[in-house]
C-alpha cells in the first residue's frame, strides 16, 4: 500500500502528465453533465412517470444503447446518440479501406491521409446523426408516454411545432459531435484514447445502478452477492489475460558491415509480438450490430413471431448461439484485417530481421500466417465465451442489468480502456525514470525494450 501511494505521488510530481490526467477528468465532468441536459420539448415529468410505469422492462436494444451512452438515451438528453454514429463511421471507413482503392491510397499517405480520413469520418458521423435523430425522437421519445392529468400524454408532443422538432434534431447532432470533440481532445491532450474513455465512462456510470438493484433484490442472501462479486472478479480476470495474451515470435537482425566495423546488435534478440485477441472488441460490436437489425424490423410488426422471440431475448439459447458463431466468424475476418503476414515478412526483411530457422519472404509470410490462424481459433472462442457470459449469469438468478456486465461489449471495453490507460501512465513515469505504476505485474508501457516497433 505505501509503494502503491508513492507511485501515486510520483504521478502528481510529473507537470505534464498531472495537467493531463486534470484535463481528462473535467472533460469527463462535462460529458456527465451533457448527459443530463434534457432536449427541448420534452416534458421531463412524463418522461419519468413513464420509465417508473415500465419497471425496468426495457427492450434490448434500449438495454445496450443506454449502457453505452451512460443513461442519456433514456434519459432522452442532447447526448442521447453518443459515440456510437462516430463508432459506426469509424467501422464503416475501415470496410470501405478494403474495397475502395481511393481509401486504400489515403492510408498509406501517412499523417496527411490519416487526417483527410478523420475528416471523411466527421462527415459521415453527422450523415449518421442525421439520420438516427428523427428516428430516436418518433420512435423512442415519442412512445414515452404515461397517465398525467386529464390522460395518456407523450414525452415528446409532435404538436410543439416544426421549429422545436428541428431544433431537437439538431440538438442531437450537435451534442453527438460535441461528444466526439471532447473525445479527440482527450486523445490529444489528456491521457488514454478519448472516444474509448467516454464509452468506458458511460458503462460505469451504470454499473453502482445496476449492482445497488441486485443488492437490493438480494438483501437477505449476502452469501449470493459475494459468490456474485467473485464470479464477476474471476470474468475480469479472464478478460486481462486474453486481452493482454501474445505469442511471441523470437526474430534475429543479420549483422550489417559498413567499412570495417560490424553496424547493429547481431545476435541481438527481439520478438514480434502477435496478440492472441489482435481483433479486440470489434467482432462483438459487429455480430451485436446485426443482430438488433431484426430486432428493429419484427418487432413492430409481429412481437409474437420466431424473429421477435429468438432476437429480442438477450439471454436466449437461440440468440446466444447466433451470436456465438458471429463472434468467431468476424474474429477471423477482423484479424485478417488487422494483421498482414507479406507486409510483416517484407518488412522484417528490408530492415534485415528474420524468424530462425525460416527463410525470409515468402517462407516467413507463410509461417506467420499459419501461427496467426492457430493461435485466432482458441481467442475465438474464448471472445465468443466472454460475450455469451451475461446469458449464464442471467440463468443463475443475476439481475438483468447487473448480468450484462459480467461479459460482452461492455466488459471488454472496460478492460482494454483500463490497460491502455495504465500503460500510457506506465510510460510516463518509465521515461522520467521513476518506478513504475504497476510495478511488478504484466501491465508494462506502449513501449518496451525488446518489443520491435511498427507491428
Amino acid at each position: 500500500m505505501k509503494k502503491f501511494i508513492q507511485n501515486l505521488q510520483n504521478i502528481w510530481k510529473v507537470e505534464e502528465l498531472r495537467k493531463r490526467i486534470l484535463l481528462t477528468l473535467f472533460i469527463i465532468l462535462i460529458y456527465r453533465i451533457g448527459s443530463f441536459i434534457i432536449l427541448p420539448g420534452v416534458d421531463y415529468t412524463v418522461l419519468q412517470a413513464a420509465n417508473n410505469a415500465s419497471g425496468g422492462n426495457t427492450n434490448m436494444l434500449e438495454d445496450l444503447l443506454s449502457l453505452f451512452t451512460g443513461g442519456s438515451f433514456t434519459n432522452v438528453s442532447i447526448m442521447a446518440l453518443g459515440i456510437m454514429p462516430y463508432i459506426s463511421a469509424s467501422i464503416i471507413m475501415q470496410l470501405l479501406g478494403m474495397a475502395v482503392p481511393a481509401v486504400q491510397k489515403l492510408q498509406q499517405e501517412g499523417e496527411s491521409g490519416r487526417k483527410r480520413i478523420n475528416n471523411y469520418t466527421r462527415l459521415l458521423t453527422i450523415i449518421i446523426c442525421a439520420a438516427q435523430a428523427p428516428t430516436y425522437i418518433s420512435l423512442y421519445a415519442t412512445s414515452k408516454q404515461a397517465n398525467i392529468g386529464n390522460g395518456m400524454q407523450s414525452a415528446f408532443d409532435h404538436g410543439t411545432g416544426s421549429f422545436m422538432w428541428i431544433a431537437a434534431i439538431g440538438l442531437l447532432v450537435a451534442g453527438a459531435m460535441f461528444a466526439v470533440w471532447l473525445g479527440e481532445r482527450i486523445t490529444d491532450k489528456g491521457v488514454g484514447n478519448g472516444i474509448s474513455l467516454l464509452i468506458t465512462v458511460g458503462i460505469l456510470a451504470r454499473l453502482p445502478q445496476a449492482f445497488m438493484a441486485e443488492i437490493g433484490l438480494e438483501s437477505e442472501n449476502l452469501i449470493k452477492i459475494v459468490l456474485e462479486v467473485f464470479a464477476f472478479m474471476v470474468v475480469v480476470l479472464g478478460t486481462i489475460l486474453i486481452v493482454q495474451g501474445v505469442r511471441k515470435i523470437p526474430l534475429e537482425t543479420a549483422k550489417r558491415v559498413v567499412g570495417s566495423r560490424n553496424v547493429g546488435n547481431q545476435g541481438a534478440r527481439s520478438y514480434l509480438p502477435i496478440k492472441v485477441n489482435a481483433s479486440g472488441v470489434m467482432p462483438i460490436i459487429f455480430a451485436q450490430a446485426i443482430m438488433t437489425v431484426p430486432v428493429m424490423i419484427f418487432s413492430s410488426q409481429d412481437a409474437s413471431g420466431w424473429a421477435s422471440r429468438v432476437f429480442g431475448d438477450i439471454f436466449g439459447f437461440g440468440y446466444n448461439a447466433i451470436m456465438f458463431i458471429l463472434i468467431v466468424v468476424f474474429t477471423y475476418f477482423y484479424t485478417a484485417i488487422m494483421i498482414n503476414p507479406r507486409k510483416i515478412a517484407d518488412d522484417l526483411k528490408k530492415s534485415g530481421g528474420f524468424i530462425p530457422g525460416v527463410r525470409p519472404g515468402e517462407e516467413t509470410a507463410s509461417y506467420i500466417d499459419t501461427l496467426v490462424s492457430r493461435i485466432t481459433f482458441p481467442g475465438s472462442l474464448f471472445l465468443a465465451f466472454i460475450a455469451i457470459i451475461p446469458a449464464f449469469a442471467s440463468m443463475a438468478g443475476v439481475n438483468a442489468s447487473f448480468a450484462m456486465f459480467f461479459g460482452g461489449t461492455s466488459l471488454l471495453i472496460m478492460v482494454g480502456v483500463v490497460l491502455d490507460t495504465l500503460q500510457q501512465i506506465e510510460s510516463y513515469l518509465l521515461n522520467r525514470q521513476m518506478d513504475g505504476l504497476m510495478e511488478g505485474t504484466r501491465v508494462k508501457g506502449r513501449r518496451t525494450q525488446n518489443e520491435m516497433s511498427g507491428f
